[in-house]
């Protein structure tokens, strides 16, 4: 009974990973996951599925082996925590000063519909169907196509549309 209310201090603080060790892992799998969003789920940002967020815990469990090789103490979670949150706020800080890792950051733009025809390459680039644009433009009040000056997708995925006049 008494081991069971025995807390051994040491191991919940002492860290097992160096310090340093773990902001490098943290680092990279942070720096290297976001390049992965960036460049290749643009759309999934704004419509999470069943699916993308079955994928986004399937990546953090992935990568939470390759930054905390096995750590055991609370320091090391916190060092590992602290990292990341510092990344995420350190490129939104970049983005804000500096144009060109704004761009970077937050992609501009791209014209999905323009003038009431749709434009089938960057629809592709995005892996936008034709149905699935057909759906975002009901929700944004849009019952013809025709009715739509110009649609982009935006950076963070959603999908903004402006109607002819």
């Amino acid at each position: 009974m008494d081991a069971m209310f025995t807390i051994d201090w040491r191991h919940v603080f002492e860290p097992t990973v160096p310090a340093l060790e773990l902001i490098l892992r943290g680092t990279l799998m942070y720096l290297g996951i976001f390049v992965v969003v960036r460049f290749l789920l643009r759309r999934e940002a704004a419509n999470m599925s069943l699916t993308d967020l079955l994928m986004l815990v399937l990546i953090a469990d992935a990568a939470q082996n390759a930054m905390a090789d096995n750590y055991d103490s609370f320091t090391d979670g916190v060092v590992l925590v602290t990292t990341i949150i510092f990344w995420n706020y350190a490129l939104d800080r970049l983005a804000f000063y500096s144009p060109w890792f704004e761009r970077f950051i937050h992609p501009p733009p791209l014209p999905l519909v323009k003038n009431g025809r749709m434009l089938f390459r960057n629809m592709r680039a995005e892996t936008i169907s034709r149905e699935e644009l057909l759906s975002q433009l009901r929700e944004a009040g849009v019952s013809d196509i025709n009715q739509v000056k110009v649609a982009y997708i935006e950076g963070d995925g959603r999908i903004s549309v402006i109607k002819r006049a």
